[in-house]
């Protein structure tokens, strides 16, 4: 078992079960969506993106772009959150915490896409 392999999946998996938890919900209630769970999400997703900088395959490149894209939605989605409220001081229900979840959505579908190439990459492999 290659260890590197098994934190790397570990990684993809655990961004994505984040970040999925963090979605869920009702899209404009602020009690189905912590704050604390966004930047964990966005943590994660961080460290799965720097553990994918070291392939250098054509599916390598792809990993990597999913988690680019998905760190940039949770970024916009952390700045939303954070200018909505300490900013503007605007309530985090409604409109700010749709757009919030919003964002986190596309990060979800660029997480998911990871997950997927993960697996295809896992049943092609041969012993």
């Amino acid at each position: 078992m290659n260890l590197e392999k098994v934190i790397f999946g570990a990684f993809v998996i655990l961004a994505f079960t984040l970040n999925f938890g963090f979605f869920i919900g009702e899209i404009d209630n602020p009690t189905h969506h912590h704050e604390l769970e966004l930047a964990a999400t966005m943590v994660i997703n961080l460290i799965a993106m720097t553990l994918k900088f070291g392939d250098r395959t054509h599916i390598g490149a792809i990993h990597l772009a999913t988690s680019i894209v998905a760190v940039i939605q949770l970024l916009a989605a952390s700045i939303v959150w954070m200018w909505a409220t300490q900013v503007s001081r605007m309530p985090t229900e409604g409109e700010v915490m749709a757009t919030v979840v919003s964002l986190s959505g596309g990060a979800l579908a660029a997480n998911f896409v990871s997950v997927a190439l993960l697996i295809g990459e896992t049943l092609r492999r041969t012993r």
